[in-house]
């Protein structure tokens, strides 16, 4: 059973991991993931190859890292938190005095408590991350130096699942496995997805074949479009980014490139009937790996649900998004609205009504109704007739479902009952 507490425990056992876009930290992510759902494979990517306009990194791996003091007190180390090291530094060992030194600091003044987030994935280049508070505690004095770093070549690793359905046709599911420890931007991802796939899984007669993965954000997403391009642009019908659905909030939405696809009226669809309160973004606001999915020449529809949006809220890419910050019932909310808008799809046909005569159909004659009327019955009747009113051929059950003003699970109950009685038939 999922739940908040299992949700949380989750991401309790990722949070600690020190994740950047390659290196043992991503691949400890994927073992702990396979044991939650084991259909996952691991897959790699070369450093070197050339995906597009880019080129996988070396793998990048940190031993230590710290700043000493005169005195031997490390004042910033890299083993009491993660995010004290720029991702990607060059490894020195070296002794610089603080004026020198305080060009490789980054604080943030607005945030004295919070320990930035920063990287250097793609150019050379050393630093370290501390807090404001920490920053100006430092006096003028020579400091030691270390960061203990390796480049090799190695892999790019991510994790794909793919669950099969009646249908090759697609619902494209990502998250990012890249970040440290944050709870919100990255943990959070994790274990909702993680949480998504364990419950795709056991949907009996699954109509659509979902495609789940745990991947580097952009460079992890462009090496993948590199090799599955054709496979994605011909089969994907749906999709969403998941990121940022640990907090317990407000709900975000934001939009698919086009707006209007299927992911967008789904996405829609759940957050207006059982969230009530939203907000929404543009595409315009995208800043996840929907960038890469929905480039010219993928386009793919992809949109996203989340909590609070990456940054939008003042502990984005700090030490202040933390475990704190999110919670299980956070988590579970943002899987359950996730999981509604997948079920959804699953039952969003197209229907023509087969009444071979003008005018609406006698009920009773098809065992639709009791031959007494009585006002119990009129709801249902009404809703039954509209059902027959609007089903053209043309428009789907969300469709339908909107027009008529009723849950969209009672709408297609009503549904089964019509294609029994041979009223409706399936687009």
């Amino acid at each position: 059973m999922i739940n908040e507490k299992k949700l949380f425990n989750w991401a309790k056992d990722i949070f600690p991991i020190y994740r950047s876009i390659t290196g043992e930290g991503v691949r400890q992510t994927l073992r702990y993931l396979k044991t939650k759902v084991p259909s996952l494979k691991i897959k790699s990517v070369p450093s070197g190859k050339k995906v597009f306009g880019w080129k996988i990194p070396l793998e990048w791996s940190v031993i230590e890292a710290y700043i000493k003091n005169k005195k031997g007190k490390k004042v910033v180390d890299f083993k009491k938190n993660n995010l004290h090291l720029v991702s990607y530094s060059s490894p020195i060992n070296k002794k610089i005095r603080l004026n020198e030194l305080k060009k490789r600091l980054y604080f943030l003044k607005n945030q004295p408590s919070a320990i930035p987030y920063i990287t250097s994935y793609y150019s050379k280049h050393w630093g370290f991350c501390l807090s404001f508070n920490q920053f100006k505690k430092l006096r003028d004095d020579k400091y030691n130096v270390v960061i203990k770093s390796k480049f090799k070549k190695g892999f790019l690793n991510y994790g794909e699942v793919i669950i099969p359905g009646k249908t090759k046709k697609e619902i494209l599911i990502t998250t990012n496995i890249c970040h440290p420890s944050m709870g919100n931007n990255e943990t959070s991802g994790i274990v909702v997805t993680t949480a998504l796939a364990q419950w795709i899984s056991k949907i009996k007669n699954r109509r659509y074949t979902y495609r789940i993965l745990f991947i580097p954000e952009t460079i992890g997403s462009i090496a993948y479009i590199h090799s599955n391009k054709n496979k994605l642009k011909k089969n994907v019908i749906a999709g969403f980014v998941v990121v940022c659905v640990g907090d317990n909030k407000v709900y975000s939405y934001l939009s698919s490139k086009r707006g209007d696809t299927l992911s967008d009226r789904a996405a829609l669809y759940a957050l207006n009937k059982y969230i009530k309160k939203f907000k929404s973004y543009s595409f315009l606001e995208r800043g996840s790996d929907e960038r890469q999915f929905s480039s010219p020449g993928v386009d793919l529809p992809i949109c996203s649900i989340m909590r609070s949006k990456y940054g939008t809220y003042p502990q984005y890419h700090t030490s202040l998004d933390n475990l704190n910050f999110i919670s299980g019932k956070g988590l579970h909310g943002s899987f359950k609205i996730l999981k509604k808008t997948l079920e959804i799809i699953e039952i969003n046909f197209t229907y023509k009504n087969t009444y071979k005569y003008p005018c609406e159909p006698k009920l009773s004659n098809f065992n639709l109704r009791p031959p007494i009327s009585f006002k119990k019955s009129y709801d249902y009747d009404k809703n039954l007739l509209n059902i027959l009113l609007y089903a053209d051929g043309k428009k789907d059950l969300i469709e339908i479902s909107n027009k008529i003003k009723l849950d969209i699970f009672q709408v297609n109950e009503i549904v089964q009952r019509l294609l029994k009685a041979k009223l409706l038939k399936k687009i």
